[in-house]
């Protein structure tokens, strides 16, 4: 599975949110082992987190990321590094714990995923459809991530 890296965009340097894959069955196959929150650190964890990265049991990882304008980016990501638009000391990693512990099994298996866009073609919520139920994210002022169970 590759998703590509993302061109930065703008004054933020945060990716400029154009996916690289918009086919349905672009995750498909792929063990996601575990989930994890990125917080702006002066914030605090009290919000909901600037980007959701999903680890993958191949060792590769998807960054999902507010972008301007609600926008969402879908990106290859890095993990366990930061992202490369994150200033060491002010991002961290942290728990979501709105979301289900991993399965017995060691990891939700996707069996496909979909981009839902607006008029200009600008993704703003992706579900990646597992045996076990959907991962959900939107994209606003921060990223919303819920689990929705079959």
């Amino acid at each position: 599975m590759t998703v590509g890296r993302e061109a930065t965009g703008g004054e933020t340097g945060r990716p400029a949110g154009r996916p690289r894959h918009r086919r349905a069955d672009w995750l498909a196959g792929a063990r996601i082992t575990a989930v994890h929150g990125l917080f702006y650190r002066p914030e605090g964890r009290a919000g909901e987190p600037e980007a959701v990265e999903f680890v993958l049991a191949e060792g590769q990882s998807v960054l999902l990321t507010c972008v301007s304008g609600g926008t969402l980016g879908i990106t290859s990501g890095s993990w366990p590094a930061l992202p490369d638009w994150c200033v060491p000391g002010q991002w961290d990693f942290g728990p979501l714990p709105q979301l289900p512990p991993v399965p017995y099994t060691g990891a939700w298996t996707v069996v496909g995923a979909e981009e839902y866009r607006d008029g200009r073609d600008r993704a703003y919520e992706a579900v990646l459809r597992c045996e076990e139920g959907d991962f959900v994210v939107g994209s606003g002022d921060t990223v919303t991530i819920r689990f929705i169970r079959r």
